[in-house]
């Protein structure tokens, strides 16, 4: 006798109406799941332009630090690439939730009376999710800003030019590149994260790579579930094609 699948074997099989279109559609028709998609989506831009405020100052700071500063800072912003995204995902846990130590510290100081609810919604996901991929926006982001000549910037000094109006005239201009290239990046791995978002966001805060989960291995409808992946890997190209797109035009080629 053939063996047979551990699914098929419990007594668990795979259901759905099969692999057609009516999948694709229901993606765009059904309001829970363009919801899904739209807080996936809006998930990415709020991750994103989180990293970048926060990594764009820092990466100056280490683009312009002496070496052994410079060296120092380097490490600290890698150092926690180096942990499981669970054990990181657990320390976010410790921190946020209701008798976490950031609650427990606001009730002992009396600026709170109950604990913030800091989980299972987007505050803890967003938070979690900016704290695992600014290490990856800092390090696109520090090469371009060293590569800008300084002469330029003294340039536009001698020219009676303000710190401001030379960082918004050339310094920015000069680092857009690495702007969108660090960008396009955590917003790609935002989208098709699923630890953190399942570990901070719990199993009512859906995504995309949650429900394709779900879909796979909790509810076995692998139809549904091939129609997210795809249009979650299609997302993720066109967000590539056209950034590659806008990389080519900024540096000149046709």
């Amino acid at each position: 006798v053939a063996a047979q699948p551990a699914g098929v074997r419990a007594g668990r099989r795979a259901v759905g109406p099969g692999y057609t279109l009516a999948n694709y559609t229901r993606l765009a028709t059904d309001p829970f799941y363009r919801e899904v998609i739209l807080r996936s989506l809006g998930l990415g831009l709020s991750v994103t332009v989180l990293c970048l405020l926060l990594g764009y100052p820092l990466a100056w700071v280490i683009a312009h630090a002496r070496p052994r500063l410079k060296l120092a800072l380097t490490l600290l912003v890698i150092f926690p690439m180096l942990l499981n995204l669970v054990v990181r995902s657990f320390g976010w846990i410790a921190l946020l939730s209701n008798r976490g130590l950031l609650n427990n510290a606001l009730m002992d100081l009396g600026l709170i009376e109950r604990p913030l609810k800091l989980m299972f919604n987007l505050t803890g996901v967003l938070v979690g999710m900016a704290h695992i991929f600014l290490p990856f926006m800092v390090l696109m982001l520090v090469p371009v800003i060293q590569a800008v000549p300084r002469d330029l910037r003294d340039a536009a000094y001698t020219l009676q030019a303000g710190r401001l109006r030379t960082f918004l005239s050339v310094t920015l201009p000069l680092t857009a590149h690495g702007i969108l290239a660090g960008s396009i990046m955590v917003f790609v791995l935002t989208i098709s994260a699923l630890v953190t978002p399942r570990m901070l966001g719990g199993p009512t805060y859906k995504v995309m790579a949650t429900m394709i989960y779900d879909d796979f291995l909790l509810t076995l409808d692998w139809p549904s579930g091939a129609a997210m992946a795809f249009t979650l890997t299609a997302l993720t190209l066109a967000v590539i094609g056209v950034s590659s797109r806008v990389l080519k035009r900024w540096g000149g080629e046709p």
